[in-house]
């Protein structure tokens, strides 16, 4: 939290002083003191008022002070908006090392799920396509806010084929358009489990990424244990590719990530929903503490009224 008026925080210091000119007159003795030979038995019969009641009121009338004075600092909080108009297109790997167990259920499956979690947690102002590809693109959305297509798409994925991810992006940069310097944001998340076989250098496409102004950020899913068993009964090690990844993401002005398992997933993806789905803002919420410090002022008169019969 911040404030854009913070000398009006010394008004808190008020508080302090104002308890202790309250104790001080109240030790003070009274100037005419009169003498009641019977105030031990009106003392008996009297009903005491308890020591919370003398306490709520002026801890409300304190209260109510210390929050004025922040609300007239006028502070500022740090908020997620949604980023209107922003577009991300998810690239996904389809190839046959997808089908790998060493992700629980399967690469593939660990994909689909954090894909449908990713377009369920971010903003509805989001427009979000889909590229998914093996040796070459095999599925391409433009970014739209009806998220069925894309829904629709990533539950009919299967694995197979090699490993395209540099014809894959062009085809995501064609998606997004045209990018001009007023061009809305925009960035792709690409998510592979291994080398590239086919088609396009994957840092070249991620260079001219860069250049429309357009941020990668590659997930490296799998672990270097992972296998798959070809038609013939071979076995194949099929480890993923985090070092050419990490060079795509920074040739794009993106960020690299990891995921050896299925809830590694779903927290980067969760992470780049909040990156790219919203911006921080600065917002003054300064009208909340006014209320807060009204209600506690109100409460304050009320309770001194109820119980005393005169003003805190």
């Amino acid at each position: 939290m911040s404030f854009q008026a913070p000398l009006f925080l010394l008004g808190i210091a008020a508080v302090p002083l104002a308890l202790a000119a309250l104790a001080l007159a109240r030790r003070r003795p009274d100037r005419y003191a009169v003498r009641f030979p019977a105030l031990p038995t009106l003392a008996a019969v009297t009903p005491r008022a308890g020591m919370w009641r003398r306490a709520v009121p002026t801890g409300l009338l304190c209260l109510a002070l210390a929050v004025l004075a922040i609300a007239l600092a006028r502070p500022e909080a740090t908020v997620a908006v949604p980023v209107e108009r922003a577009s991300v297109v998810l690239v996904t790997d389809t190839s046959g090392s997808m089908e790998a167990t060493d992700v629980e259920p399967s690469r593939l499956a660990a994909a689909q799920a954090a894909g449908l979690r990713f377009l369920d947690r971010v903003p509805d102002e989001l427009q979000v396509g889909l590229v998914a590809y093996s040796d070459a693109p095999h599925t391409v959305l433009r970014p739209t806010q009806d998220r069925e297509p894309v829904r629709a798409a990533l539950d009919g994925l299967r694995a197979e084929g090699a490993t395209a991810t540099g014809d894959a992006l062009t085809s995501a940069l064609r998606a997004l358009g045209e990018r001009g310097d007023n061009a809305p944001p925009a960035a792709v998340v690409l998510l592979s489990d291994g080398a590239n076989t086919a088609g396009r250098d994957p840092v070249e496409a991620a260079t001219a990424a860069r250049s429309a102004g357009v941020p990668v950020y590659t997930v490296a899913l799998g672990t270097t244990t992972g296998q798959v068993t070809t038609p013939d009964g071979r076995t194949l090690a099929v480890p993923p590719d985090p070092a050419t990844l990490r060079e795509m993401a920074q040739a794009s002005g993106g960020v690299a990530f990891a995921a050896e398992d299925a809830g590694a997933l779903d927290q980067v993806y969760e992470r780049l929903g909040s990156q790219i789905g919203t911006r921080k803002e600065q917002r003054e919420i300064s009208a909340g503490f006014a209320a807060a410090g009204l209600l506690a002022l109100a409460g304050a008169l009320f309770t001194s009224l109820r119980w005393r019969g005169r003003l805190p």
